[in-house]
């Protein structure tokens, strides 16, 4: 599984331990008006969790037992984590609703696809990314420091820091500068409606 070769279910059957399908449910079930149980579930479920997350149910997961989150996280509802290997996001990172982080893809060969055949590879979203809505991030892909990926994109290979990405097969479009600090200020204009 590490060196990304495919295997099956049956070769997979021994990380079953691994999941916290009861403690999802537990989470996706507790009520706003406790927060503190929900950021003690988040800490049995995830292999690691930063300080002060926000996420927001429902949320499922494979495993969750390998999901790292940092510091300062944002997940909306209806964020999946396939993850059968690492998936790995920094400080400051915000995902918009019904984004999914696959790690796990199948073989194009029905053959390979034998009892369940798939491959894994690890996911890495770095520091103060932001997803947008519909996103499906696909395995061994690593999103770069401050970038931006677009609403409905398909991430099938990395991302360089400080890039907007878009699209499906998502490419970057543009890189991010100064420029974008003046964009969308607080102040509208004295003839705004």
């Amino acid at each position: 599984m590490a060196a990304g070769l495919v295997y099956t279910e049956s070769e997979a059957a021994f990380l079953g331990p691994l999941r916290r399908e009861d403690e999802i449910f537990a989470y996706n079930h507790t009520p706003p008006s406790d927060p503190a149980r929900r950021r003690a579930l988040l800490g049995a479920i995830l292999g690691s969790v930063g300080e002060r997350p926000v996420l927001l149910p429902p949320f499922h997961a494979a495993y969750g037992s390998n999901v790292h989150i940092g510091d300062d996280f944002f997940g909306n509802a209806y964020l999946s984590f396939v993850d059968d290997v690492e998936i790995r996001i920094g400080d400051g990172v915000m995902i918009a609703p019904s984004v999914t982080l696959t790690t796990t893809g199948h073989p194009v060969h029905p053959a390979r696809r034998e009892g369940f055949g798939r491959f894994s590879e690890p996911i890495v979203v770095e520091d103060k990314v932001w997803i947008g809505s519909n996103v499906v991030v696909l395995p061994g892909v690593r999103i770069g420091h401050g970038s931006v990926i677009g609403a409905g994109s398909v991430v099938s290979r990395d991302v360089p820091p400080m890039t907007v990405a878009v699209g499906t097969p998502c490419r970057v479009v543009r890189e991010i500068t100064d420029d974008d600090l003046a964009t969308r200020v607080a102040q509208r204009p004295p003839n705004a409606r």
